[in-house]
């Protein structure tokens, strides 16, 4: 059954238009389709959507060296009685005893050249992705983690290949091994790159923050450095390669002791840099390049993006530079206001150095992200008007952005706890909404006049930023181990989210005055109970099922001013941010997905059952 599905999956993605990848909800939509016409149930569907992205991405896949893929192998695929790999920082060192296929599949593939990496989950192979260590990625893993990664994988427009396992219980797993060998040994087919991607534009962004090019971009102005291993620039090692996903976070954070004997005219700048440029997604300078190779031409997700995007003038990436810096300048300001002890997986930077650096550190990037955009550089001149345009673009997100903020602070501290669901939308949309806003506006802005497409940017900016925010909400109660470690971190904080206001707009008076109690100064409940009875209140008021639906609601909006955006790089680039900006939360509380808010085209594919 699974090899004549397989053959019916290379059957239909043979017929896909491969100029552009795919969503996952098109993919969906094929999977669907196919399944109908074969007259098979809908609990194949996950694992044949797997099966047609392999198969899309099969050639494209062949035409990337094998020196340049990486491997990826699950755990749970060894022999769980007896097994003598031991588990490090650097993941499993499998010792080739023979009890499992691991060092089978691990020999054959470091035999052609490949990285080989033995871990559970995709953010590491993201990071290794975006910093530049492979261009394609063959992988096992159970079905449910291949279906969590793969509109990821296909709106990046990363080459994946991937067999699935035959069981998800986590313990002397199954797989098609002649499958996993076969894939394994695609052969190098050398050919131009046929689906566009932003990858080389991932890659761009991140290397913004890399020695050489950040150093062009944004001297420094002191000479002074702190001490210690990597304290001044972020150099992402290949030892990457070989990290587990819990410990691929940004490098250890610059510490007081390192300090000592820096002058201290110099030490402000040296912690704020050394914070620009550690950690975080790189996600606005991302938007920024991205708008700016949309407006002129999109060549930069192209087989040559590489070479495009090193062409880019210096101006369009201090832009996207000062972007990253007023947003790290809100985030220490931010920990401080909201009393967050980690930032990033690490103690914030008032915790390392005291809130009165912190408050001077955060003022100090304010300052450096506008000297990005105030002064030309020779041979790299950016004419008055544009420039002023710029300027005013960000002053306006940075009111905006510090209204919405005051706004949050008055109502953490005020006596009276209530909050209507409008009132959070509003803050949401001042403190989130500027950032994208001005992200996009900058890249467009820098590509030539931008006039006619202000409006749609910021009704577009607004609706994902508001979706955005209430995806944070819902995160909260999941965890967040890349940021700030703590789940029910809001209602801890007191800080007003919508899920606090629909819970107060749809509880009875009684469990209303419940949930306001969990505010007051008073509170004898321990933080725990304080969450639980939250958990629970939240949870009898439907908020989380709620919260998701406005979700739905703001993602349609902005889908829709994208429909109408006429350039069709730039409306292309606006999905691709609905789609990985929007990422449902995993546990939101409901255990509830919420459906597409839009249905891609039925594609007809000619297959039936035999």
């Amino acid at each position: 059954m699974r090899e004549s599905l397989r053959d019916r999956c290379a059957q239909v993605a043979a017929k896909l238009d491969r100029s552009h990848p795919m969503t996952k909800d098109e993919m969906e939509q094929i999977s669907r389709r196919m399944l109908e016409e074969a007259d098979l149930p809908e609990s194949y569907l996950g694992w044949v959507m797997v099966m047609i992205s392999s198969e899309f991405w099969a050639d494209a896949l062949a035409s990337v060296p094998p020196e340049r893929r990486l491997f990826l192998l699950p755990h749970c695929l060894k022999h769980a009685e007896g097994c003598p790999a031991e588990y490090d920082q650097f993941g499993m060192n499998c010792k080739e005893c023979g009890a499992c296929s691991i060092a089978d599949f691990r020999s054959v593939a470091e035999d052609m050249g490949y990285r080989v990496l033995v871990a559970e989950g995709s953010p590491v192979v993201m990071k290794i992705i975006v910093g530049g260590y492979v261009d394609a990625v063959v992988g096992v893993a159970c079905l449910n983690v291949l279906e969590k990664a793969i509109d990821k994988v296909l709106l990046a427009g990363i080459p994946c290949m991937a067999v699935p396992l035959l069981s998800s219980d986590c313990r002397n797993t199954k797989v098609d091994e002649p499958w996993v060998e076969q894939m394994i040994r695609t052969p190098y087919k050398p050919a131009a790159a046929k689906t566009k991607s932003y990858v080389h534009l991932m890659r761009a962004a991140g290397l913004l923050f890399e020695d050489t090019l950040f150093e062009r971009l944004a001297p420094r102005q002191r000479e002074s450095r702190l001490g210690g291993e990597g304290a001044n620039a972020y150099s992402p090692g290949t030892r990457m390669l070989e990290t587990t996903p819990s410990e691929t976070g940004s490098r250890p954070a610059v510490t007081a002791e390192q300090l000592e004997g820096v002058d201290p005219i110099a030490a402000t700048e040296s912690i704020a840099l050394d914070f620009l440029v550690r950690g975080g997604k790189h996600s606005r300078p991302f938007i920024t390049l991205a708008a700016y190779d949309a407006m002129k031409g999109g060549d930069g997700t192209g087989a040559d993006g590489e070479d495009v995007l090193n062409r880019v003038p210096d101006a369009v990436r201090r832009a996207a530079l000062s972007i990253e810096t007023f947003h790290k300048a809100s985030l220490v300001h931010d920990d401080i206001e909201d009393g967050d002890a980690f930032r990033y997986g690490q103690p914030a930077v008032h915790q390392r150095f005291g809130t009165a650096t912190a408050i001077n550190v955060g003022d100090y990037l304010i300052g450096l992200g506008y000297r990005l955009l105030s002064r030309n550089v020779m041979g790299d001149e950016v004419d008055a008007e544009t420039r002023v345009d710029l300027l005013d673009s960000l002053a306006a997100a940075h009111v905006r952005l510090s209204e919405g903020q005051g706004a949050e602070l008055l109502w953490r501290d005020a006596k009276d706890r209530r909050l209507t669901p409008l009132d959070a939308l509003k803050i949401y949309a001042l403190k989130t909404s500027p950032a994208f806003e001005a992200a996009l506006y900058s890249g467009v802005r820098m590509a030539g006049d931008a006039s006619a497409l202000v409006d749609p940017i910021r009704k577009f900016s607004r609706n994902l930023g508001v979706a955005f925010q209430i995806i944070n909400d819902l995160n909260d109660w999941a965890g967040d181990d890349s940021n700030k470690l703590t789940a029910g971190a809001d209602v801890i904080g007191g800080r007003p989210t919508l899920l606090w206001a629909l819970a107060l707009q749809h509880l009875d008076a009684d469990d209303k005055e419940r949930l306001l109690g969990l505010a007051e100064p008073g509170c004898d409940l321990s933080d725990r109970e304080r969450l639980s009875t939250a958990r629970e209140l939240y949870e009898k008021a439907n908020v989380f099922e709620m919260s998701l639906q406005l979700i739905d609601k703001h993602q349609a909006r902005a889908e829709q001013v994208a429909d109408e955006i006429e350039k069709e790089n730039l409306r292309r680039l606006l999905y691709f941010l609905v789609d990985t900006v929007l990422e449902r939360p995993e546990a939101s509380g409901s255990g509830e997905e919420s459906q597409p808010s839009s249905s891609p085209a039925v594609v007809k594919i000619g297959v039936v059952a035999r």
